[in-house]
Parts: C-alpha cells; structure tokens; sequence
C-alpha cells in the first residue's frame, strides 16, 4: 500500500477515458474501491460515448471528457476541476490526450502505470508508480491500483443497473425463447472473422434450438459484416445491427445464453453481465484482453501464430504485443467455435432448455 495514502481518503480520482471494453474493466476495480472507501467521493474522468453506457453507476460522480472538442476539452476539463483537491488521482489510461488530462486533475498523489508499461509521457504527469503488479490481463493491471491503496483482492463483481425504459424495451423486443448473440464486427477489419463461417455457427446454434441475435454498432463496416452473414445463413436471425443504443445493447447481452464476438467491446459488456462469452481471438493475446470470466472458452489463433512468426513463446513477447495481419483470423475454424459452443452449453446452460426449444 502506497506510504503517504489516507485511511480514511475523502475524494478518489479516476481517470480513464476509453474503451468501452477497458472501461468495462475498470467498474470492478472502482466498485471494489467503493466498499473498501464507502465515505469517499468517487469522481471518474470518462470519455463521451464510454459515460453513455456507465452513467447509471451508483455513487460516482463522472466529468465527461469529449475527445471531439480536440483543445476544448482541456479548458472544459480544467473548469470542472476548479476549487476541488483530491487525495488521489488513479491515472489507468496510457494515451497521451489521457495523460495531458491528468495535468488539469488536482490530486496530491498522481498514480500511474509500473514504469516498465510508461508510454506517451505518462511518467511525466504522475508522481508514483504501481509497484506490485499481478497479472497480464488489463482487469488485472487495473486491480493493480485498487491493491495499492489497501484495498483486498475479491472476485470482480459489477453492478451496471438498466434504466427502467431499457428494460421495458427489452421485454418488448427481445424473444421469449432461449437465444444467443452474435457481435461479429471488431474495431478494425482485419480483427473480423468470416462471414461464411459466422453463418454456419448461428445454422449450428439454430439446430441446437436456440434463437439467433446479431448485434452491431451503426458502422458502415458492420452493417456490410452483417449482411454478408445474413446472405449465407439457413436460418432466421434477429438483426439488431445498428438499432441499439449502449444500454439496450447491455440488456441484449445480460438476456443472451451466450454470445460469440471477436476481440470487442460487446464481448466485455457481457462480461459484466455474467453472460458466457465465447471469444475469437487471433491479433492480441487473450490472457491479456479476453473475455476475463470466460478465457477457457476462446478460440485463440494469437498463441501458434505469435509464436510461428516470431520464433518464440507467448510469455517472451512484450506486454500488449500485437499481430499483424489481414489474414490471421482465418486460422480460427468453425470446429473449434462449435467445440466451444457444446462446452458452453454444458457447463454453464440447462440442458433442457435447449430440448425444450427444438420440440424434443
């Protein structure tokens, strides 16, 4: 535990502006902060789009910051922090607009990442550093500065509560039956798998009776993604693609059985759902991004491709290592996700639901 740190601190910081699945992450380490610091005011410097989906939290106090404002985002950012002092900032985000924020947050200790992970200036805008790290997953690097303010390690819980309307939507437009989601579109094209073989996944859930739901954010890239599958598909899917906000698609997710997606921020809201997560992996290293409850349920290329193309093993690569290539995530078959699918169903579903859905 950090020296100089309160027992009993008054005001916590916490700056981490994107993504939405690294901002996922985080609600377990600010939530667990907030049982061990009940007293203490909790104010979470967060991008836009990321405070669309988390605005509901309890008892925490967010300062938007909007990226798109470019320099007025700083003068925004500096007025809100006037007149405030805080006993600590948890500066979780590398990227240099994070870091030039951190110099508007008034706070007596300015805690940043283990100097090893220091990138973009981040050194520069702190004035401690974690020293007892845990873990190669981001969840983990996150708990990294929960533990050095004393607080003890517990199984990551999320409370993310829907508004009422959510749920009312969600009564009105989700089906009755068992279904599973697909996210299929990742953040860059070449993190996407095939739409050919997407399809013969949703046929295969189809038969094992469940409903299909595809969802996707309003991108040209995933509308072209999910029209592709819908073309080769035998069955009936639900398309969701571009008709969800972030917390109606956070009610898809909690709903679903199950749900399939690459490397994404769907794949982490369900996460915090407790809904089981089946992950495609290929360009980053999912011990250190998959999804954190489910990692035994991934389809990872990234290992025998990391250590195909740079002759050495997963564990020797830099932290946050990754591949490069348009290609990569062919290497993920359709046996292995159906694989991964008759897994999920056996160890986390009903088998009877799935009888009963398909009239047997």
């Amino acid at each position: 535990m950090l020296e100089n740190f309160p027992q009993s601190p008054q005001a916590i910081c916490i700056l981490r502006l994107s993504a939405i699945g690294d901002v996922c992450h985080a609600v377990s380490t600010v939530q667990a902060i907030q049982r061990q610091y009940p007293e203490a005011l909790i104010t979470w410097v967060i991008g836009k789009v990321e405070a669309q989906l988390l605005k509901h939290l309890p008892d925490v106090e967010f300062v938007i910051f909007d990226k798109s404002k470019g320099i007025k985002a700083y003068a925004e950012l500096r007025n809100a922090m006037k007149g405030r002092e805080y006993d600590i900032l948890l500066h979780m985000q590398l990227a240099l607009r994070a870091n030039l924020a951190a110099y508007f947050i008034p706070a007596k200790i300015k805690l940043g990442f283990e100097k090893k992970r220091s990138k973009e200036l981040h050194s520069l805008f702190v004035n401690e550093h974690i020293t007892d790290s845990k873990g190669m997953h981001v969840l983990e690097g996150f708990r990294n500065f929960a533990r050095a303010i004393g607080v003890p390690d517990s199984q990551p819980l999320w409370n993310i509560p829907l508004p009422h309307e959510v749920e009312l939507w969600a009564d009105n437009q989700l089906p009755q039956e068992s279904f599973m989601v697909i996210s299929p579109g990742a953040s860059k094209a070449e993190r996407n798998w095939l739409a050919a073989r997407y399809a013969k996944v949703a046929d295969y859930c189809h038969a094992k009776g469940f409903t299909i739901v595809m969802t996707g954010g309003p991108s040209a890239m995933e509308r072209s993604l999910g029209d592709s599958i819908l073309s080769h598909t035998k069955s009936p899917i639900i398309d969701l693609i571009g008709n969800t906000n972030l917390k109606q698609l956070l009610a898809v997710l909690k709903a679903a059985k199950f749900v399939i997606a690459p490397d994404s921020g769907p794949a982490h809201m369900a996460v915090t759902q407790g809904t089981p997560v089946i992950g495609l992996y290929a360009h980053s290293n999912p011990q250190r991004t998959g999804p954190y409850l489910y990692l035994d349920y991934v389809a990872d290329a990234y290992t025998a491709s990391a250590t195909q193309q740079l002759n050495c093993s997963v564990n020797e690569l830099p932290w946050g290592y990754r591949l490069k290539g348009d290609n990569l995530m062919q290497q993920i078959t359709v046996e292995q996700v159906t694989h991964l699918i008759d897994q999920v169903m056996q160890d986390f579903l009903n088998e009877n639901i799935v009888d009963q859905n398909s009239g047997q």
